[in-house]
């Protein structure tokens, strides 16, 4: 499966895989616009323009505090909770793989030495950003 969402027992999502055999032939958003991060992926031909802008500051309200990681090398482990600390999978990534954190915790196992890209929204709290289960 290229692309795996991993549901609570009550259907809320809490996270999504993205492998990196995935290509999409056309522009494909694989979240939702109801979710504090998008995640998608944009397709263009060789030749294509993607015309020169700026993004304007815009008031957003903070929904939730979701993470993003990109496995540049290497295997890890990532064990999948729910909000009530259950745990819904385990699943192994590699380099190419693609994970969002959208709800519940989350922990790793490294299998083999690992570069993670992590993307949140900052800047990082220290202590006060996590509850250690």
């Amino acid at each position: 499966m290229s692309v795996e969402y991993i549901k609570t027992k009550d259907d809320a999502l809490a996270t999504i895989i993205i492998r990196r055999e995935y290509q999409p032939a056309e522009t494909t958003f694989i979240t939702g616009p109801e979710m504090a991060q998008q995640v998608g992926f944009v397709v263009y031909p060789s030749g294509g323009v993607i015309k020169r802008h700026l993004h304007k500051t815009v008031d957003r309200k903070n929904i939730s505090s979701s993470e993003a990681l990109v496995v540049r090398e290497g295997r890890l482990e990532i064990d999948i909770f729910d909000q009530q600390k259950n745990l819904l999978a385990t699943r192994e990534l590699q380099a190419g793989d693609f994970v969002l954190m959208v709800s519940g915790g989350h922990g790793f196992r490294i299998l083999e030495p690992v570069v993670l890209l992590e993307i949140k929204l900052g800047p990082y709290a220290g202590p006060a950003d996590k509850e250690l289960f």
